[in-house]
C-alpha cells in the first residue's frame, strides 16, 4: 500500500483497533479476548485460544522470551515484531503493539497486531508526511472555512513574515493572531469557491528598502486546495507555497500555455469555454478580465447563416480576483456599449491589440466613457490590454485584461504570451459555435419531423416527453407515434435509430413516415416490421454507395396495435426494450414479447405477442435511453420504471414527471422519448354484428337492420348514406367473393361500417362506362364516405368505411 493508497484508507494506520488483530492477555497470561482479524491472521479460531495460556500461539512455546526478543519499550507498553505460530503449523511474524490495561476483574495486556509489510509500509509514510510538513522547502498552511490559520510550517511562516510556534501561528506587533495575508487570502477564498486546486504563479515582491530590479529574480508558485473529510464535506483549505527561480521567462510563459491547452476546450459548451479563458487569464495575467463576443456568435439558435464578426457586443463572461466584481460595469449578457472610440472599437476595426500601458483619468479615449473613468479611477487600474478574439479568419470578440493589485504593467512580453492563449480559445469558441449551430440544427430537423401533436382516440388517452440530450452526444433518432385505424383500433409507435446528428434525424423522419404508410395498408405488427426492415436495408445499401465513408444505418422499433372493442394489445419489437404495462389490479407487467432482430439485419424473422388489458390501464413505450440514463444496471432502470408506472390512475401527465425525475438524471447521455397510453373499452352497445347469407334477398335486410340498429342510435340523419354503403358492399361482397360474409357497425367519434368476407382479393375502383352494367358501387361508396379501405385477416378481408357524424356523443 502506497501513500496515495493510506490517503485514501479510512482506517490508514494498520494498528486502528477496527481493523488489526486484537487479543486481551491478563495477569496470569490467559488469553481473554480473541477478535475475528486474529483468527484471519493465525487461523485459531476464538473458542480454541479463549482461556489458554499466550504461549500456546507463540512460535517457541519453551523459550517465550526469544519470541518477545525483537520487541522495545515504548511509553507505557512496548511493540516489535513477534514470531508466532499459525493453526496450520508455520511461523508468521507480526508487527504487535501492546500496553497495560487495568480493570475491576484485574490488570493485563492489551496486544495490537497487523502484517509486518503494512506496519512498515505506515511508518514510510508517516515519515515521508512529516519530511513533506517539517523539512521541505515547501510552505504548508491550513486554514478553516472561515480562512483563519489553524496551522502553518515554519517554511511557509518565513515567506509571509509570520510568528511561528509549535505549528500555529502566533501574535506579533504587525499581525492579530492568525491573519492571512492577502494572496493566501484570496487564493484560499477561490478553492473554496470553485471546489478544486487554484494553482498561481506571482512574483515576489521585494521588502522594503530592497531594489526594484531584484524583484523578477523571484516567483512564488501557490496552489490552495480544499479539505474534505471521508464524507465529503469541506473541513477547510490547505495552501501550498514555493520559491522557483524566474529568470528563464520563457519557461514561465510555456508553463502557462500548456495549462491553457489542457484547461481551455474541455466541453464544446460555448459558455464554458469564454469561461476557461477568463480562469486562466486571472489572476496569472490580470486582476480582471472581460470577453465581450458579437451577439451572432453567441445567438448559436438562429439557424440563418451570415457572418458572425458583426452587429453588437455582447458580455459572455467576465472574472475577478474579487468575489462582488467590483471592476464589472456591464453585467454577462447584456450589451457592452463600448463608445467608438473605446480600445476595443479600434481593436474589431484594426484586428490587433491595443495596450495603454499608463491609464489615468487623462487617458483620451476615457472621455467619452464617464461611467468606466469613474470605475477604473475608483480602482486605480494602471494597465488595460484589448486583445481581439479571432479564428478562421473571423473576428468574434474581443478580451479585456486590466490591472491594478498587480503593480507591474504589460509589457510586450505578456502582450505576446496573452495574444497566445487567446488565439487557443479563439478556436475552441469558434470549434463550440460551430458544434452547437450543428446541433440545433439536427435538433429542430428532428422536433419537425416529430409529430406537433398527437392525435385524440377513443381507444386511449395518451402522454409523451422527447428529451434531447446535450449538445456535445449529439441529437439522436428517436420518434413516438399514435396512428389511428380502421374499425377504432389504434397503432403506437415508439422507434430509435442508431446514431446521432443531422443523418440520425434524417432517417428517423424517413422511418416514421414509412410505419405511417404501413400502416395504413393495416397490416400486423410482425409483417409491418417485416417491411420497415426491408426499408431499412435499402437506406444503408443507399447511404453505402452514396458516400467514401459509409454510415451504420440501423433502428429498433415497437409497434403496437390496440383494439377498444376486444380490449386486446398486439405488439411485436425489432431489438427494442418491452413495453412496460401497470395494470389497475396487477403489479406492473414487463411481457415476454418476442424481441426480434434490429432493424437493417435483413432475413430474420418478427413475432408479435397479443395481451388482454383491462379499461384504464396504462402501457408505456419507450426507447432504450429511459432505462440506460446512467452508468447503473438495466435491471436497476426496470426496477424504478415499475415504481414509477405503479399509481396507473393517476394523470398521465404527472406519471410522465414522475418517469422523468425517477429515471433520468439531469444530463442523459442518450435521447429519450416515451409514450403513455391509458386504454379504453368501447361499450358493447356501441358495436353490433351480424352474419349474412350469400343471397340477393340479404342486401334488402342489411339495410333494414342498419336503419334500425342506427334510429336506436340516434343517427337517422345518416342513415340513408350508411343504408347506401351497406347494401354496395354487401352486394359487392356477395357478387364477387365467397364464405360468410359479416357486417358490423360501430358508433364511435365516426360510424364505421365494415363487411368481411372469406376471400383475399381486393377490390378495385374504377370508373364505369356509360354502357356498364356494374361497377358504380365502390365508386359510390368512395364519394359518400370519409374515409375507406381493406383490412386483411386470418379469415379474409374486411371493407371499411367511416362516416363523419354531425354531433357524435362521443366528442
Amino acid at each position: 500500500m502506497g501513500l496515495s493508497d493510506t490517503v485514501n484508507d479510512r482506517r490508514g494506520d494498520p494498528f486502528d483497533i477496527t481493523s488489526a488483530a486484537v487479543a486481551l492477555v491478563d495477569v496470569h497470561g490467559t488469553i481473554r479476548f480473541w477478535s475475528e482479524r486474529a483468527e484471519a491472521l493465525l487461523g485459531h479460531p476464538a473458542a480454541e485460544v479463549l482461556g489458554r495460556p499466550v504461549t500456546s500461539v507463540l512460535a517457541n512455546r519453551d523459550s517465550p522470551a526469544s519470541a518477545l526478543s525483537g520487541a522495545r519499550r515504548v511509553r507505557d507498553g512496548w511493540e516489535g515484531l513477534v514470531a508466532l505460530r499459525h493453526r496450520a503449523g508455520h511461523r508468521v511474524q507480526l508487527a504487535v503493539r501492546a500496553c497495560p490495561v487495568r480493570a475491576e476483574q484485574g490488570s493485563g495486556w492489551l496486544a495490537v497486531a497487523c502484517d509486518v509489510a503494512a506496519s512498515r509500509q505506515w511508518e514510510l509514510d508517516q515519515a515521508v508526511v512529516r519530511g513533506l510538513l517539517e523539512e521541505s522547502p515547501i510552505g504548508i498552511g491550513v486554514l478553516d472555512t472561515e480562512l483563519r490559520f489553524q496551522w502553518v510550517n515554519r517554511v511557509l511562516a518565513a515567506m509571509e513574515g509570520l510568528a511561528h510556534t509549535n505549528g500555529s501561528v502566533a501574535t506579533d506587533g504587525a499581525r492579530g493572531p492568525g491573519e492571512v495575508p492577502a494572496a493566501v487570502d484570496r487564493q484560499a477564498r477561490q478553492a473554496l469557491m470553485w471546489g478544486r486546486a487554484t494553482p498561481a504563479l506571482e512574483r515576489v515582491t521585494p521588502p522594503p528598502g530592497v531594489a526594484r530590479r531584484n524583484t523578477r529574480d523571484h516567483l512564488r508558485l501557490r496552489s490552495s486546495f480544499p479539505l474534505r473529510d471521508v464524507a465529503g464535506k469541506t473541513l477547510g483549505v490547505c495552501h501550498t507555497a514555493v520559491e522557483v527561480d524566474a529568470r528563464d521567462r520563457a519557461h514561465e510563459r510555456l508553463t502557462l500555455v500548456n495549462e491553457a491547452a489542457q484547461r481551455i476546450g474541455t466541453t464544446l459548451d460555448l459558455d464554458r469555454t469564454v469561461q476557461e479563458l477568463a480562469e486562466v487569464l486571472v489572476p496569472q495575467l490580470a486582476d480582471f478580465v472581460a470577453i465581450d463576443l458579437f451577439r451572432g456568435v453567441l445567438a448559436v439558435k438562429d439557424l440563418a447563416p451570415g457572418p458572425v464578426g458583426h452587429g453588437t457586443l455582447q458580455r459572455a463572461a467576465h472574472l475577478s480576483i474579487h468575489e462582488d466584481l467590483p471592476e464589472a460595469v456591464i453585467p454577462i449578457g447584456e450589451p457592452s456599449g463600448y463608445p467608438p472610440k473605446s480600445p476595443q472599437r479600434r481593436c474589431l476595426a484594426t484586428g490587433r491589440s491595443i495596450r495603454d500601458p499608463v491609464l489615468d483619468r487623462t487617458t483620451w479615449w476615457l472621455a467619452g466613457d464617464p461611467e468606466r473613468l469613474a470605475k477604473l479611477g475608483q480602482l486605480g487600474v494602471h494597465t488595460h490590454l484589448v486583445v481581439p478574439l479571432r479564428a478562421r479568419g473571423e473576428t468574434m470578440g474581443v478580451v479585456t485584461l486590466l490591472r491594478w493589485e498587480n503593480r507591474e504593467p504589460i509589457d510586450e512580453d505578456d502582450v505576446l504570451l496573452v495574444e497566445e492563449l487567446v488565439a487557443r480559445a479563439a478556436v475552441c469558441v469558434d470549434n463550440a459555435r460551430r458544434f452547437v449551430r450543428e446541433h440545433n440544427a439536427a435538433l429542430a430537423l428532428q422536433t419537425s419531423l416529430l409529430p406537433p401533436d398527437l392525435p385524440d382516440h377513443c381507444a386511449v388517452d395518451v402522454a409523451y416527453r422527447y428529451l434531447p440530450t446535450d449538445a456535445e452526444a449529439g441529437v439522436g433518432g428517436d420518434w413516438f407515434d399514435v396512428i389511428p385505424l380502421s374499425g377504432a383500433r389504434v397503432a403506437l409507435v415508439v422507434g430509435d435509430v442508431v446514431g446521432h446528428g443531422i443523418h440520425a434525424a434524417a432517417s428517423m423522419g424517413r422511418l416514421r413516415a414509412a410505419v405511417q404508410t404501413l400502416a395504413d395498408l393495416d397490416l400486423p405488427p410482425d409483417e409491418l416490421l417485416a417491411h420497415l426492415d426491408d426499408l431499412v436495408l435499402r437506406l444503408a445499401d443507399e447511404a453505402e454507395a452514396a458516400t467514401d465513408n459509409p454510415m451504420v444505418i440501423g433502428a429498433t422499433c415497437v409497434y403496437a396495435v390496440y383494439d377498444p372493442i376486444s380490449r386486446k394489445l398486439n405488439v411485436a419489437r425489432a431489438g427494442h426494450p418491452t413495453p412496460a404495462i401497470a395494470h389497475l389490479s396487477e403489479p406492473v407487467e414487463l411481457p415476454d414479447i418476442p424481441a426480434g432482430p434490429p432493424l437493417g439485419l435483413g432475413g430474420l424473422p418478427f413475432e408479435s405477442a397479443e395481451i388482454e388489458l383491462e379499461e384504464g390501464s396504462v402501457v408505456a413505450l419507450y426507447t432504450d435511453g429511459l432505462i440506460e440514463a446512467s452508468d447503473r444496471d438495466v435491471d436497476i432502470g426496470f426496477e424504478r420504471l415499475c415504481f414509477a408506472l405503479a399509481h396507473p390512475d393517476r394523470p398521465l401527465e404527472e406519471i410522465c414527471d414522475t418517469m422523468v425525475r425517477i429515471l433520468l438524471p439531469d444530463h442523459p447521455r442518450d435521447d429519450v422519448a416515451f409514450l403513455v397510453a391509458r386504454t379504453r373499452a368501447l361499450a358493447p352497445d356501441r358495436v353490433v354484428s351480424w352474419e349474412v347469407p350469400a343471397e340477393p334477398r340479404a342486401v334488402h335486410e342489411a339495410r333494414e337492420r342498419t336503419a334500425r340498429q342506427l334510429a336506436a342510435w340516434g343517427l337517422e340523419d345518416v342513415a340513408f348514406t350508411a343504408e347506401l354503403i351497406v347494401s354496395e358492399l354487401v352486394t359487392n361482397a356477395i357478387t364477387h367473393a365467397s364464405g360468410p360474409i359479416g357486417v358490423r357497425l360501430i358508433h364511435e367519434r365516426t360510424l364505421i361500417c365494415e363487411v368481411s368476407d372469406a376471400s383475399n382479393t381486393s377490390p378495385r375502383l374504377r370508373r364505369a362506362r356509360s354502357t356498364d352494367e356494374g361497377g358504380r358501387g365502390l365508386f359510390l361508396v368512395a364519394q359518400i364516405a370519409q374515409r375507406w379501405g381493406t383490412r386483411y385477416t386470418a379469415t379474409g378481408k374486411t371493407i371499411w368505411t367511416e362516416q363523419q357524424l354531425p354531433e357524435s356523443p362521443l366528442d
